[in-house]
């Protein structure tokens, strides 16, 4: 009787974790991307060089292309879900896409919300200057004044940066990297924090309206998101990073957004 209940015992036990294991693939956003034909991505079209608008008014950039690579491989096609930033992760949530691809920093706090894959680029934060300090702020800590007025675009790692690290300064917090950038560019504030690849290019196309300290007084690392409990997509994005990294694709795809600037004349 004992050995009975023993196997009976154990069957359940099989029968439970082929369930959960059913149950676990039946909700993951990779099964369901393959079902439904389609890589639903989620951005915030304006961080240059990921994600951002050209001429035509399509998005172009460093994150695009790899999704486009991740949807060839996947064998469906590709939809670019552009959703403003101070929601992007409740919409990952609420399903509206599969898997964010804005750029993303990875930090204990959005960690508590959404699992991210492992980091693809590596960045840290910088400050974009009006030109007429050039000869008096040398360092991101000489901005931390009360005489000076600085702006960052709203939840971001700038905004928080911005708090922490100049907290005398007065902050001006903006929708969009670009109003932030610009206000400093029209002199009506006197420093933009913000990641360094957004704030190296505004740099080339306004080479007289705005100095850079290029040196990062952060370090961050950014990461693709998706929502807890899905294993099988994380793999599969990790997978994909590392070998896209090995067959060169990542390096040529780098090269082209980061290192060079032939697409900064289809932008508007």
């Amino acid at each position: 009787m004992k050995r009975l209940l023993l196997a009976m015992a154990m069957l359940l036990s099989v029968c439970a974790a082929q369930a959960a294991d059913s149950d676990m693939a039946e909700r993951s956003a990779l099964n369901a991307i393959l079902k439904r034909g389609e890589l639903r991505v989620g951005l915030d079209a304006g961080y240059m060089p990921f994600e951002m608008r050209d001429k035509k008014g399509d998005i172009i950039g460093f994150d695009i292309d790899l999704a486009r690579l991740m949807a060839r491989y996947m064998g469906v096609k590709l939809t670019i879900v552009n959703t403003q930033w101070d929601g992007i992760i409740p919409a990952l949530l609420t399903d509206k896409f599969d898997v964010l691809m804005g750029g993303m920093t990875i930090t204990p706090e959005r960690n508590l919300k959404v699992n991210f894959c492992d980091p693809y680029v590596l960045i840290g934060q910088t400050i974009l200057l009006r030109p007429g300090l050039k000869d008096t702020i040398k360092s991101y800590r000489d901005l931390n004044d009360p005489r000076y007025t600085i702006s960052s675009k709203l939840g971001t790692t700038g905004d928080i940066a911005a708090r922490r690290y100049l907290p005398k300064a007065k902050l001006k917090q903006y929708e969009s990297e670009s109003e932030g950038a610009m206000e400093v560019r029209s002199g009506r504030v006197d420093g933009f924090v913000y990641d360094l690849p957004f704030n190296a290019v505004y740099v080339a196309q306004n080479p007289d309206k705005v100095i850079h300290l290029k040196e990062p007084f952060t370090q961050e690392a950014l990461g693709w998101a998706v929502r807890k409990g899905d294993p099988d997509m994380l793999n599969w994005l990790n997978n994909f990073l590392a070998q896209s990294k090995r067959d060169g694709t990542y390096d040529a795809l780098y090269k082209k957004w980061f290192e060079g600037t032939a697409w900064l004349k289809n932008l508007k």
